[in-house]
């Protein structure tokens, strides 16, 4: 299954979730400190390891982070060729004055948005699209 390609359907049927908990990005030099099994996501990149976690998580680590986010997922099955979806729902947040940071995944993407705009995030995806 490969999914979605057609914007129009991708809009119409994305469906956003609001997943519970508080999440924040952290940056690490290696990821012998961490369960990797507590990790949501992570990359690699020249000047460190990026790594999304749980906020409580981060804390009982003792992590540092500057963002606190709320994380929502497009539950629409898209396609990583699927083109204009990222630049509408990014368009929309935008045009709400909401900051948002994208990853996508093999079978969604995912936004995370600061927790005080959240509900206005999920606002905005469910009903820009009508």
């Amino acid at each position: 299954m490969h999914g979605e390609t057609n914007l129009n359907i991708l809009l119409k049927s994305m469906s956003p979730k609001l997943n519970e908990g508080d999440y924040v990005f952290c940056t690490l030099k290696d990821l012998v400190s961490i369960d990797i099994n507590d990790v949501l996501f992570f990359f690699r990149e020249e000047d460190g390891i990026t790594i999304i976690v749980n906020k409580e998580l981060a804390d009982n680590y003792g992590l540092a982070y500057t963002f606190v986010a709320a994380w929502i997922t497009l539950t629409v099955h898209s396609s990583l060729a699927a083109v204009g979806l990222t630049a509408a729902f990014l368009k929309a947040l935008t045009a709400d004055n909401i900051s948002c940071n994208v990853v996508a995944a093999y079978y969604h993407d995912h936004i995370f948005v600061d927790v005080k705009d959240a509900a206005r995030a999920m606002e905005v995806l469910e009903t820009s699209w009508l």
